[in-house]
């Protein structure tokens, strides 16, 4: 008997699970570290399963954004719920399918912190946090954030399969908190990991009694087809992680059709070692650098891919340290061939630049691997050459800069585009002080997060946070995709009420506040009801 071949998995679009319409391909995941095919067929969609979510989730976006906020609550709470119900089998398929550790990185530290964005999702909800009320009784105007009305597109990335994934990252969650349908695109790399929360997600939202279509996904498609989605006007925004070329292409097919597009892309997060924390605390620092270059295999968006490192004895010495650790270490897993092809090209470019090897530098096998690699080049070269010895090498890699004194270092500093992080090592005696500030006036306009004595990889998930910065790290320096409740006013549209009756106000700008909402009311923070009202 023949033996037959594994069905296509099923998509879920138009509130149900069902048979992908007219599918242009097919794949399967790949164990990153034998680089075999692992799991069930998921369908790559064409135009006539975009199109039916798109349709779907139009179609709902009204009744969504009239949903009370307890329900919309209610059903990221259920959603999170049911993810700790099913924690083992989740991190048994995301390890296969991306080879990250199950413990601690999945099972203790990431599936925790989606589950934690969810439920924070819900309290800002609950509290309208992010709705950011205003009243002016003088000219009385009210105003607030308010969902799109639209659907909002969801890419996920490949490096985290549950804290930034299509279907239950930061990105879904904020979107779904600001009362928007979400059409997620997962990423290829764990789509085994993606439909099983999305089917988590659905059960959730049936037992919410929120229309079926606010969540849908589909596993793949290509990129002709993502660049038509993008630039459709019926889309309320867009939510994209990932490359450099990626984002900025669906950016462009977004901005020409006037669609709000928040893209993370490339980033290469600059450490600074100052001359006393050198002095102070050398090997600790190679010690402390390595292992965040490192951690995860070097695939994180904050992972330090320069680090600017001052000539004389101490830096020679952090060179030295920090060369052994490297050229001491076995080769990483990548997520995947298309990971470990950038990782090559970006290390290729980093050296046509001027760009030194000192360890690493070579593929391994089996399956998608490479050793940690150092590179170095004087500060005269990268200010030379500043664009290409930016190049991001998405993986263990980094580039030392070696600067002769703290003015250089301060230029170096003026020479970088936009990144997510920036960090300050500093002498604990306050030896740095007025250096520190030096390159801190420098370093402060070109980077989000700037961070003090410590490697930028963590990431708090935090009302505090800001998980962006100035482009091309991001597409809008004024909006983080971490941190409720700053990252649901993405997905928001700010509506203004001039002179309306009460009873045409939302809730959060009547006169007689029920819940408490924190409110501006002429110009102060309060939670008090305006003069006079009484309860409706």
């Amino acid at each position: 008997m023949a033996v037959q071949p594994d069905p296509i998995q099923p998509v879920l679009i138009e509130g149900d699970w069902r048979a992908a319409r007219a599918p242009v391909g097919q794949f399967r995941a790949e164990n990153p570290a034998t680089g075999e095919p692992i799991g069930p067929t998921f369908p790559i969609c064409g135009a006539a399963d975009v199109e039916a979510a798109l349709a779907a989730a139009t179609a709902v976006a009204g009744e969504l954004a009239a949903a009370s906020p307890e329900r919309i609550a209610a059903f990221l709470e259920a959603y999170a719920d049911g993810i700790e119900a099913d924690v083992e089998a989740l991190v048994e398929i995301a390890h296969a399918e991306t080879a990250l550790p199950k413990q601690p990185r999945l099972g203790a530290v990431e599936l925790p912190r989606t589950t934690g964005q969810l439920r924070q999702a819900a309290k800002a909800v609950r509290s309208y946090a992010w709705t950011q009320p205003v009243i002016d009784t003088a000219a009385n105007l009210r105003s607030h954030l308010a969902p799109l009305g639209k659907p909002v597109l969801v890419f996920g990335p490949n490096n985290f399969p549950f804290a930034f994934n299509a279907i239950a990252g930061s990105d879904f969650a904020s979107a779904i908190a600001a009362r928007n349908p979400v059409i997620a695109k997962a990423h290829p790399s764990h789509p085994a990991t993606s439909a099983r929360l999305a089917r988590i997600a659905h059960e959730a939202l049936r037992k919410s009694g929120l229309p079926a279509a606010a969540v849908q996904m589909l596993y793949h498609f290509d990129h002709a087809i993502g660049a038509t989605l993008a630039g459709d006007p019926r889309l309320g925004a867009i939510g994209f992680t990932g490359s450099r070329a990626g984002g900025l292409a669906l950016k462009a097919a977004a901005d020409a059709a006037g669609v709000p597009v928040y893209v993370e892309m490339s980033s290469v997060n600059p450490v600074f070692l100052l001359p006393g924390a050198l002095a102070e605390r050398g090997a600790a620092l190679a010690q402390e650098f390595f292992t965040s270059c490192t951690m995860g295999s070097g695939q994180f968006c904050t992972n330090p891919g320069v680090v600017i490192v001052p000539r004389g004895a101490d830096g020679d010495a952090f060179v030295a340290a920090a060369t052994a650790h490297f050229a001491g270490a076995a080769p990483s897993v990548l997520f995947s061939r298309g990971v470990l092809d950038h990782l090559q090209q970006g290390v290729a470019t980093l050296r046509k630049a001027g760009a030194q090897l000192l360890a690493g530098g070579e593929a391994g096998a089996p399956g998608y691997r490479h050793a940690p690699t150092l590179l170095e080049v004087d500060a005269a070269q990268f200010l030379r050459e500043p664009k290409a010895l930016q190049t991001e090498a998405f993986g263990p890699v980094s580039l030392l800069v070696r600067v002769d004194d703290v003015a250089q270092m301060a230029q170096v500093a003026s020479a970088f585009e936009g990144n997510l992080t920036g960090t300050l090592y500093t002498a604990g005696n306050g030896a740095d002080d007025a250096a520190s500030a030096e390159v801190a006036r420098a370093l402060r306009p070109r980077v989000g997060r700037l961070i003090g004595n410590r490697m930028p990889t963590g990431v708090a998930v935090s009302p505090a946070m800001n998980h962006g910065g100035p482009y091309p790290s991001t597409g809008h320096p004024g909006f983080t995709a971490v941190g409720m409740p700053a990252a649901i006013r993405r997905f928001a549209a700010l509506h203004c009420y001039d002179n309306l009756p009460e009873h045409l106000l939302p809730p959060e700008l009547r006169d007689h506040n029920p819940g408490g909402v924190a409110r501006q009311i002429d110009g102060c923070w309060c939670v008090d009801d305006l003069d006079g009202a009484e309860p409706a």
